[in-house]
């Protein structure tokens, strides 16, 4: 007989130290995980994190941001070829069932779905006398509609299902992605985009000439140029939250931690016109290059108009200098950055850093030639994101339907049928 149960029977949070003796440890912070993911970005070395508890986790964990829930900080391991190579920040929940009486797929679903992540913002938000954050007895306290585990497993694979459809959007977003910075590369650090006879440019012994600043040989005719020589950038800024008016608005507000999203079409917080305009932060519009400047420099573009906090710095888009140019620079520019940070515990680098680094600067027919091959790839990339946030409001919108018996597993898996097909014939 199907019944509520609540999750401190079916779950616990599993906090084992873990032994630093060996040099290929990755370690997970909070700003690693997203959306069930976890992040291959570049991880903050072991070494930054001495004096604080890691746990351990394997293959079946729940990862489970303790810190504003609304930002989607969770994974569900699957797949790690060693997971004892990962070490976990005190600020991520390792959750584990207790038994077999709850179907893991069915777990992750209800923890991450739309109804549970909000409530769980609510209870964080709570909190007196601290940033919105969540603990295990809060998170146990909940209730599960806990079918028999046939039941379980029918619910979860339908909405594993739409995640299938998800991950194929991902995929290719990620070939898209790979596919655009390699074309950068070839033109712009080989410097073999193709010359008037459509033939790599210095492969076929184009004209090179040396650049002192580079310290290194670029295309006759190019140039070298600061960044705010050639481009407007701008820096976030947060607008008072003692006063309600500003906050709640229509403009989404982006902090640092949400610029690993790529590309970026949400954001937990939305400011108003009044908060724009009483405070640093900026409209930047669609298109924009934005980069995280406290402890993990990544870059990311907007997907829609957006302001953001403090440790942002906006590249605007120009006549000459489109995203799909400046994006993949920043990327490349990241190692540098990155060996630029100053502070101990909140290693950043200033806006002034990023305005003075060093961009080149193609010929104009060059950058259009680029932009014609690779413009719409990113384009591409924008659309899946936008597709991908419409089935996860419809995987959100089940859940709770199958679970109450308002919609059957039937009637959305003969729906879904073209999705299941899909989902079956990539991971063929």
């Amino acid at each position: 007989m199907s019944n509520y149960e609540s999750l401190e029977n079916l779950i616990e949070t599993v906090s084992v130290t873990h032994k630093f003796d060996k040099p290929s440890l990755v370690f997970l912070n909070t700003s690693d995980v997203l959306k069930g993911k976890i992040l291959t970005n570049t991880y903050m070395p072991v070494s930054e994190m001495k004096g604080q508890a890691k746990k351990t986790i394997k293959n079946g964990d729940i990862l489970y941001s303790e810190i504003r829930p609304k930002n989607r900080r969770y994974a569900y391991v699957k797949g790690l070829t060693n997971p004892e190579d990962y070490v976990v920040s005190t600020k991520l929940m390792v959750l584990r069932k207790l038994n077999d009486r709850i179907d893991n797929d069915y777990l992750y679903h209800f923890l991450t779905n739309n109804e549970t992540v909000n409530y769980l913002q609510g209870r964080a938000e709570n909190r007196i006398g601290s940033f919105p954050q969540i603990t295990f007895n809060i998170l146990k306290s909940i209730k599960i509609w806990l079918p028999n585990i046939s039941k379980q497993k029918q619910i979860a694979k339908v909405l594993s299902e739409l995640d299938y459809k998800i991950e194929l959007n991902n995929r290719i977003n990620s070939v898209l992605e790979a596919m655009a910075k390699l074309i950068y590369g070839y033109w712009f650090v080989q410097f073999d985009f193709p010359d008037e006879n459509k033939k790599p440019y210095k492969s076929s012994g184009g004209k090179m000439v040396y650049d002192e600043n580079l310290k290194t040989e670029i295309p006759d005719g190019w140039a070298v140029k600061r960044i705010d020589e050639v481009l407007n950038t701008g820096l976030g800024g947060t607008p008072s939250t003692k006063i309600e008016k500003y906050w709640n608005g229509e403009f989404p507000w982006l902090n640092s931690g949400e610029i690993a999203n790529f590309p970026i079409i949400e954001s937990e917080l939305k400011v108003t016109e009044s908060g724009i305009s009483n405070s640093a932060t900026t409209l930047m519009p669609k298109g924009t290059c934005v980069l995280s400047i406290t402890r993990h420099l990544r870059p990311s573009i907007l997907g829609v108009d957006s302001c953001a906090n403090q440790s942002v710095v906006g590249l605007f888009e120009s006549d000459l200098i489109k995203s799909s140019y400046i994006y993949p620079y920043l990327v490349n520019e990241i190692p540098r950055l990155m060996s630029l940070r100053t502070g101990a515990q909140q290693p950043h680098i200033n806006k002034g850093i990023v305005d003075e680094s060093l961009i080149l600067v193609p010929e104009e027919s060059i950058l259009n030639n680029y932009y014609a091959y690779v413009n719409s790839m990113y384009e591409k990339i924008i659309n899946n994101a936008f597709q991908n946030q419409e089935l996860a409001e419809l995987r959100d919108w089940l859940l709770p339907m199958l679970m109450n018996g308002q919609v059957r597993v039937g009637e959305v898996e003969e729906q879904l049928g073209m999705v299941a097909e899909e989902a079956k014939n990539y991971n063929s």
